[in-house]
């Protein structure tokens, strides 16, 4: 079917925009992303790259005429393919902008009716519209998803709901994490006025323990209880899934219209001399160690071994972190990760990159982890935090594509089986659990209407939960300027902000990457208090294609951290009061 053109709603107060020129014309092959016609709003020039790939069927409006935002200027297709010119009349049109400017709701078209609503074949009692196998973050969402959308749902998970993150990642992490910022706050208290009756303390790990695993059980419990709520068939053990859709669970099988495999992922591993030992844990059994070390080396300096190198360091630990890369979260933003380097060394932690280890020595109930450079490091236990990997028990028998380990998907989520869908960490495009919920969502959606909404991750936020926090969206400043060569740059201190000097917390920035042609918001990362909710703020802004003209129309309360954010896209432009002026 084919793909329509339309005029775009660049900004919030955008009722129309001219068409400056077509640079493809009817009959041209078109892939996703050319760049399609020059338009003008009333802010600036933009060009319009294509969703989609095909022939430019039809062009509806031409250069030079000035149309409504939300008509369909064009269409895109398969070759041969005729279309009628159904786009949305200039009155209707015009209506849609003018209830969309006064903030109110625009009627949107019937969509196709799903499988579950239309006329179709019964479904046998152990047949489903959609199995899901595995009830981590993308497998629960995508089964209470496919069940709000009318359809007959199963999930199958082989252990406990919640997946990686509720159970052994995101949530355990940060129970931890904030015993680590409690500390932090005993530290500082005294210089506050705030007089302890003693500066001594203890740390108990059975009750440290035992409070993490109270949180995940109530978590755990309650995406079970979602699930119930939603109809979803539950079925616990091991999903064995076969080339016909169906999945076999001990000496149960079921079966299902389509498939979505969500089988998350695992601990990854390497293969070097002594990486058996006891003493050689990994993210997953950490969070159970009831009693400190006295020294703990961690192996991989990415987002998990960095929380957890800082949570036992506040603990009192002797942490020392060995990283391949040139410095530590490598995927962050260069200025932000040498930053937070520069901030947890401070706070105790040796940190040694542009290392690895060939080999671990284990002796006199400790280990001795020999360098690549000729060093060796002696501690108590060591931590394995290299990355995780996808978890394909129980595929065996499909023959999936596979890209370096990871199930290869397409935009709708779906894999090389028709089908079949593969959302979240098993196709390791953002091995992140919020990404995994919108896969898995748009996974659901395309399974119960066919493929019909693709999952677009370009501004999913990612955060690090150290003290201070790190969180970015987009391309960091490095891949910007790979990418688009002169950007331009904002950036505001934590050290000005009022809040953050009154908190205890004056330290970090927040850092904007923009276009130097366009102001289009191109990367935002902060170091500082709030970060990990300060950068959904960023990613709606980027989501929704505000520019930084647009942005500053906003106004921000004060005293608040997110002021700081407002200065770091003012001072983009040299507009930021409370900075110095940028020189010339």
């Amino acid at each position: 079917m084919a793909f329509e053109i339309i005029m775009p709603k660049l900004g919030v107060d955008m009722q129309e925009g001219e068409i400056i020129e077509w640079k493809k014309q009817e009959g041209d092959v078109v892939n996703e992303g050319d760049i399609l016609l020059e338009i003008m709003s009333d802010k600036t020039n933009m060009e319009l790259e294509a969703e989609d790939s095909g022939i430019l069927l039809k062009i509806t409006r031409q250069a030079g005429e000035t149309v409504p935002v939300t008509e369909v200027i064009g269409y895109i297709g398969a070759e041969g393919e005729v279309v009628a010119d159904n786009s949305t009349s200039a009155p209707a049109a015009e209506a849609t902008a003018q209830l969309e400017a006064a903030g109110l709701e625009v009627p949107k078209a019937p969509s196709q009716p799903s499988p579950a609503t239309a006329e179709k074949a019964a479904l046998a009692d152990n047949e489903y519209d959609i199995v899901v196998v595995g009830g981590g973050p993308a497998g629960y969402y995508a089964a209470i998803r496919g069940a709000q959308l009318g359809g007959k749902v199963a999930i199958v998970e082989k252990s406990e709901f919640g997946g990686t993150c509720l159970n052994k990642g995101c949530i355990p992490t940060k129970t931890y994490l904030k015993n680590a910022e409690i500390l932090d706050g005993l530290k500082i208290a005294a210089g506050r006025g705030i007089n302890l009756a003693s500066t001594n303390y203890t740390i108990d790990m059975d009750k440290t323990v035992d409070f993490k695993n109270s949180v995940v059980k109530t978590l755990t419990g309650g995406v079970q209880g979602l699930l119930k709520a939603n109809k979803v068939t539950i079925f616990n053990g091991l999903g064995q899934v076969n080339p016909d859709k169906t999945v076999t669970i001990g000496s149960e099988t079921i079966k299902g219209r389509n498939i979505i495999l969500a089988t998350g992922s695992k601990v990854s591993r390497i293969d070097i001399p002594g990486i058996d030992s006891q003493l050689v844990m990994t993210s997953d059994d950490i969070l159970d160690l009831r009693e400190l070390p006295k020294s703990l080396a961690v192996m991989g300096g990415g987002v998990v071994g960095i929380e957890l190198g800082l949570v036992y360091a506040s603990y009192g630990v002797d942490v020392t972190v060995v990283e391949m890369a040139d410095r530590i979260i490598p995927a962050m933003d260069k200025e932000v990760s040498l930053e937070l380097q520069k901030i947890l060394s401070k706070k105790g932690m040796k940190i040694m990159t542009s290392v690895g280890v060939s080999e671990i020595v284990e002796g006199n109930n400790q280990l001795t982890l020999k360098l690549n450079n000729g060093e060796e490091i002696v501690a108590e236990r060591a931590l394995l935090s290299i990355g995780r990997v996808p978890q394909l028990n129980g595929l065996e028998n499909l023959n999936l594509e596979l890209d370096r380990g990871r199930i290869k998907v397409n935009e709708y989520q779906e894999t090389s089986i028709p089908g079949i869908y593969a959302p979240g960490d098993v196709n390791g495009t953002k091995m992140l659990a919020h990404a995994a919920y919108r896969m898995g969502e748009v996974a659901a959606e395309n399974a119960m209407h066919g493929n019909v909404r693709k999952a677009h991750l370009d501004y999913t936020p990612a955060a690090v939960y150290t003290h201070p926090e790190v969180a970015m969206c987009g391309l960091t400043e490095e891949d910007a300027r790979a990418k688009y060569g002169d950007v331009l740059i904002g950036k505001s201190s934590f050290a000005g902000n009022g809040r953050a000097i009154a908190s205890n917390e004056a330290h970090g920035f927040v850092k904007v990457v923009a276009d130097a042609k366009y102001h289009e918001i191109l990367g935002v990362h902060i170091i500082g208090p709030a970060a990990a909710e300060l950068i959904n703020e960023a990613a709606t802004i980027m989501e929704n294609e505000l520019t930084v003209d647009e942005l500053l129309q906003s106004i921000h309360g004060h005293p608040t951290f997110s002021e700081n954010m407002y200065e770091a896209f003012a001072d983009v432009l040299g507009e930021a009061v409370h900075n110095p002026p940028k020189r010339k």
